[in-house]
């Protein structure tokens, strides 16, 4: 039996996992929150999880009913993410593991979602699309490595859900998007916004800043309600991101989809790509907001795997990076 204990804190969550060969034993996390209107800055969300990690790690440990003794690995998300959250985390995995005398193990953050997805729905070989607040890419795995079909080239749907919700004074509690779902509920009108694909790539600026200069004057003119926007938002969105993964499942022959990252929580854009999957005979794989938003769980198991397979990281390579280079991609 391996146990194997994973810090996340790339960005404005902080969750520590502990996983025993497939089983998750334990998965809390804090979340920082801000005011309607702003974003999260580095420096605050590191400040806020220097704050509670160990307490976080402490109920880890009770809720899985394990020792440190008991713990055979120390994985920490090595990035990509928030540089301040991400190093905060880093020097408390290092000096967990240098205490406790125990391995230590760098994760990359977007592997993380997707073994946690793979882990938690069975999906054997799927099409992945990995959206969250940092990260928009549509990724297969061949041989041997994930491999990046498509993506954004600007922002992340997350963070586009994020700035909206910014721009309409909508709550950030529990969080920007499962707010604006809740809102595009009850829209009834669809108002028309810039659909930017482009070959295997999406953009997001555009319909971000066509949101930004018209929202208020269609608001304040009546033309239309924010449930109507919220509404228009997800239906273009979404149906940008059903677009190229289903190109990528065509150019993959593949017959599954999993759905990862903190925005794959989102109950419309799970029924959207289930359509899309059912039209081509192919299976739907997600996962609830337990699996699908940042969490300690899922470094746990990135790095269950790694060590199961001989890999360590060494203390001096120990570092973090904001950007991702672990993706080579096919374009």
């Amino acid at each position: 039996m391996t146990i194997v204990l994973g810090f996340e804190g790339s960005a404005n969550k902080i969750g520590v996992g502990i996983v025993q060969d497939g089983k998750v034993l334990s998965n809390p996390r804090r979340t920082y929150i801000t005011p309607p209107g702003q974003g999260f800055m580095p420096s605050d969300t590191a400040r806020h999880h220097r704050s509670c990690i160990l307490d976080v790690l402490k109920e880890a440990l009770e809720e899985a009913n394990v020792q440190p003794k008991d713990i055979d690995c120390v994985a920490y998300t090595k990035g990509p993410g928030m540089g301040a959250p991400l190093l905060s985390v880093a020097i408390v995995a290092r000096t967990v593991a240098q205490l406790w005398r125990k391995p230590l193990l760098g994760v990359n953050h977007c592997i993380g979602h997707i073994e946690m997805g793979r882990l938690i729905t069975g999906a054997k070989n799927p099409t992945v699309l990995y959206v969250s607040g940092g990260n928009t890419q549509v990724i297969a795995y061949s041989e041997h490595r994930y491999r990046i079909f498509g993506e954004t080239i600007d922002i992340a749907v997350g963070n586009c859900l994020d700035r909206f919700a910014r721009v309409l004074k909508i709550s950030n509690d529990p969080s920007p998007g499962y707010n604006i779902e809740q809102m595009a509920k009850k829209g009834k009108k669809f108002v028309e916004l810039p659909y930017t694909v482009k070959g295997m790539d999406v953009s997001f600026s555009g319909i971000l800043s066509y949101t930004e200069d018209v929202a208020h004057k269609m608001l304040s003119s009546g033309e239309c309600t924010p449930e109507d926007l919220c509404f228009s938002l997800q239906e273009t969105l979404f149906s940008m991101l059903v677009e190229t993964t289903e190109r990528a499942m065509a150019h993959c022959g593949s017959q599954e989809v999993l759905i990862v990252g903190g925005v794959g929580c989102n109950l419309r854009l799970q029924e959207m790509m289930e359509i899309m999957c059912k039209e081509r005979g192919a299976k739907l794989f997600a996962t609830d907001e337990r699996f699908c938003i940042d969490n300690g769980a899922m470094i746990a198991q990135a790095g269950w795997e790694m060590f199961r397979s001989g890999q360590i990281t060494s203390l001096q390579d120990s570092w973090i990076t904001q950007r991702s280079v672990s993706f080579p991609s096919l374009l």
